[in-house]
């Protein structure tokens, strides 16, 4: 397609990135990354989230037999505008979170979802 529009090829800029999440049951911790995401099931594949706006990462649930002490745990920062930061905390508690501190707030607040994977929910306004 470069060469056809007479550009020069750069494979090494082409990238997918998506984020990974081990979880033991995978119906109990997906709906509170779908609800702190924003973000909608992939119709061909029943694992996976994606942003409806086409911007940000996919995510993948792995199915686990067993917790593996060894294994890196996550931990997703999520940017949203001031005015819609108590929504989405409110929507991933509704969905099986639960919060983890508020103590930064209004810059930003930690959930967990029900196995214990973090993620802030994040804002441009600093710490009171």
């Amino acid at each position: 397609m470069a060469r056809e529009l007479g550009v020069p090829a750069d494979p090494a800029t082409v990238q997918t990135v998506q984020v990974t999440i081990d979880a033991l049951v995978i119906p109990k911790v997906k709906p509170f990354w779908r609800a702190v995401l924003g973000y909608q099931d992939r119709a061909d594949s029943p694992e996976d989230l994606i942003d409806p706006r086409g911007r940000g990462a996919s995510f993948w649930f792995q199915q686990m037999d067993a917790p593996d002490p060894e294994r890196n745990r996550i931990h997703i920062d999520v940017w949203v505008p001031p005015d819609q930061a108590e929504a989405r905390i409110a929507a991933a508690i509704a969905a099986g979170g639960h919060l983890v501190t508020d103590e930064y707030a209004p810059a930003w607040w930690t959930l967990a979802d029900a196995e214990g994977n973090l993620a802030d929910i994040a804002t441009t306004r600093s710490r009171d």
